[in-house]
């Protein structure tokens, strides 16, 4: 067996490089962090080969001194932190002092820098086994700039796993956005093979900020975006979530920072998730830009090298702030909030060009909305309809007569239980509602209303089942959650971990209607359930519960199953297709939905309604060419 021996300087700067420096984007990431770390308002990065032949980042920071400039190449040298209370409240981005000797011992690299008031400026370079620093003096401004030439050089096996330049420079691109993300107050410019990709100015105004966003993330996210502004507990939670009609195939627009720092939380991804549940589509990811602040004392950012990874003090807290942060933002949204005012004003603009080329703008009733008097029958005013559910096969009956018996354990809650108000008064003029008033149905299928903006195409079954989702859920709740004491306990067998949570959640899952109590250390019996889940595995039920409250604190598994049952209630119990109706119960259920949280979707995710501006109408008959 060989003799223990020390690492050479170089060596142990190469393998920390193995968990720091993965790629060139990796050495970006570093580097824009030490820029960001001193201070500074601009941020110039030039790459060269997709960063494997040349990364130059230079800024115009504090600078480093002279005196300084030797440690600043070598291991776990740092400004950033002193004591150990620095390192459990580190409210920079870099701190591990690791990053740079990381960086110049798999490449070529030469730090020039000046400080404000020195009379010049010096560059630092190491070189040999031992990697000694060499200083020599340098023409520079204030600021420092950091060249990082031939990555990966000394060490070819790295280098065979890194992919194409152009795929190497996405991912560069990426870390760059992240960072031009987190801090508004800097600009960045960006350019590759010595042409510009990116020039971002400093954005203090809430509208610059948002053309940023716009301009990194893309125009149709700020568009379909609302904006979120929520501070709680010593906590703040800011930014933009995408409507759920704006979901993507992969989570490639989801962007989480903490106190200015990128992570990737597993906590925060479910939090979102859970936020997101009933409005999403399946197999759909919602989009992001949210910023958290909170006490730096209250994140544990030394979790790993890269930094991307954080643990919070307590994480149940915060899972529990964002859930319900953005839950109350996404149920806000009313149809109005799909109509931004700018939105509108635009479309008017547009509109008006387009009428006055044609001759059509003096055309009374054809920018505005005027009053449209509906034809209702007096016999069925004040008459409002009953969903129905009729069964057109023996598959149908059996659901059918499945959820005439689950309907017994809400209490009295039924399928047809949501009735629409038929109170309309047809007199207002559109304006007063977004989604205007109703002119017809289209197919047994469509309601079409006009509103002041042009046309509203509404799909009445997945509109209604909303409202009807919405409506079991809050009698449910709101009446308390009854339970039901099992004739025979069930036994568990679980771990004593498991015992342990269960044990100190008892209460909360009682709240739930949920009672069980520990027989022994790895043992559990249930002696009371939920009415509307008696007929749920209830042991399996029990396991995930005390998963997710190991995993994340809490568990929604609990309220997941009885929102799929009531969901699945609601969706049989919704008006049908072919169902014909009145004007004035077509007016009704536009009514219903404007008053109603997240009527934008059903139950399932699916849209409900959407829309069509008079431009887009009129582009669509050539109107104006």
């Amino acid at each position: 067996m060989s003799k223990i021996q020390k690492l050479s300087p170089r060596l142990a700067n190469q393998i920390a490089a193995g968990e720091v420096v993965e790629r060139p984007a990796s050495v970006v990431k570093e580097l824009l962090e030490n820029s960001l770390d001193a201070g500074c308002h601009r941020i110039q990065v030039t790459v060269e080969g997709g960063g494997v032949k040349r990364i130059c980042i230079r800024d115009d920071g504090y600078g480093i001194e002279k005196e300084d400039l030797p440690l600043a190449l070598s291991r776990h040298a740092t400004s950033k932190i002193l004591s150990l209370d620095d390192l459990e409240a580190v409210a920079t981005l870099g701190f591990r002092g690791e990053a740079l000797a990381s960086v110049s011992s798999v490449s070529r690299l030469q730090l020039s820098s000046k400080t404000e008031g020195a009379d010049e400026a010096w560059t630092v370079e190491t070189e040999g086994r031992d990697m000694v620093a060499n200083i020599s003096p340098a023409a520079h401004n204030r600021g420092t700039t950091v060249d990082v030439r031939d990555l990966f050089f000394n060490t070819p096996a790295r280098r065979k796993f890194l992919r194409t330049e152009k795929t190497e420079f996405n991912h560069l691109e990426e870390v760059v956005k992240r960072q031009a993300l987190g801090r508004f107050d800097v600009g960045f410019d960006l350019s590759h093979n010595g042409k510009p990709v990116h020039s971002l100015r400093p954005a203090i105004t809430l509208r610059d900020k948002e053309q940023r966003v716009a301009s990194l993330c893309g125009k149709p996210f700020m568009e379909n975006a609302v904006e979120i502004d929520v501070e709680a507990s010593g906590l703040k939670l800011w930014g933009w979530v995408a409507l759920p009609t704006f979901s993507r195939s992969q989570a490639d627009l989801q962007y989480f920072f903490v106190n200015g720092r990128v992570i990737r939380d597993r906590l925060v991804s479910h939090a979102v998730k859970q936020a997101y549940r009933d409005v999403l589509y399946h197999g759909r990811h919602p989009a992001f830009v949210l910023y958290l602040e909170l006490d730096p004392a209250l994140v544990d950012v030394n979790v790993h090298p890269t930094k991307h990874e954080v643990r919070f003090r307590d994480g149940r807290l915060v899972h529990d702030f964002i859930f319900r942060s953005l839950h109350r933002a996404l149920a806000d949204v009313r149809p109005d909030e799909y109509m931004r005012e700018e939105q509108s004003a635009s479309r008017v603009a547009e509109s008006e060009a387009i009428h006055q080329e044609t001759g059509l703008a003096a055309q009374p009733g054809y920018n505005s909305q005027t009053r449209m008097p509906l034809s209702v029958p007096s016999s069925n005013t004040g008459a409002a309809f009953q969903p129905q559910f009729i069964p057109n096969n023996p598959a149908q009956s059996e659901v059918c007569t499945a959820l005439d018996g689950m309907s017994s354990l809400y209490g009295g809650l039924k399928p047809d239980l949501p009735v629409l108000s038929n109170t309309v008064d047809v007199s207002n003029n559109a304006e007063d509602h977004p989604l205007g008033f109703a002119i017809a149905q289209l197919h047994g299928v469509y309601i079409l209303a006009q509103n002041s903006s042009g046309l509203i195409i509404v799909d009445m079954h997945a509109a209604h089942e909303r409202i009807t989702y919405e409506k079991m859920k809050s009698d449910f709740y709101g009446a308390g959650i009854q339970s039901q004491p099992l004739l025979v306990p069930m036994s568990i067998a679980v771990s004593t971990r498991e015992a342990d949570v269960a044990e100190d959640c008892a209460v909360e899952l009682q709240r739930f209607g949920l009672r069980v109590e520990r027989a022994a250390p790895e043992s559990l019996v249930i002696r009371e359930v939920p009415v509307i889940l008696q007929k749920t595995d209830m042991v399996q039920l029990v396991r995930d519960v005390l998963s997710d409250m190991i995993g994340y604190g809490q568990s929604d598994q609990l309220e997941a199953k009885a929102n799929e049952l009531m969901g699945t209630m609601a969706c049989h119990g919704s008006v049908r297709a072919n169902r014909v109706l009145t004007i004035s119960e077509m007016n009704a259920l536009l009514r219903d939905m404007e008053e109603t949280e997240r009527s934008g979707q059903c139950n399932h995710g699916r849209p409900t309604w959407t829309t069509l501006s008079i431009p887009e109408l009129d582009k669509l008959f050539l109107r104006g060419r």
